[in-house]
């Protein structure tokens, strides 16, 4: 239970800092949120696929324990989206 709770707060900070560099970088708001749809969450179920199973028993394997750190990088990337939205809703044109 400790290691889960550490693996949620640990994606959710790390997706934070690359969500924050990425958009101040590339000038969007919205960019780790499409990334993480388009590119991690797919790498993540090829990384684990089983091509001796079938489709159904492949994501019948994924648990909650699996789910939850996803869960935590994925609002750790629209809290990034958020806190660049807000700091530019402030004035802070370098973000």
């Amino acid at each position: 239970m400790l290691q889960l709770i550490i693996a949620t707060v640990l994606f959710l900070v790390m997706m934070f800092g690359i969500g924050f560099i990425l958009n101040m970088l590339l000038k969007t708001t919205w960019f780790p949120i499409y990334a993480f749809f388009i590119v991690l969450i797919p790498l993540w179920i090829w990384g684990t696929w089983d091509h001796s199973e079938s489709f159904a028993d492949n994501f019948g394997a994924f648990t909650i324990v699996d789910s939850i750190p996803v869960i935590g990088a994925l609002i750790g990337a629209y809290v990034s989206g958020w806190a660049i939205q807000a700091l530019r809703r402030g004035g802070y044109k370098m973000f």
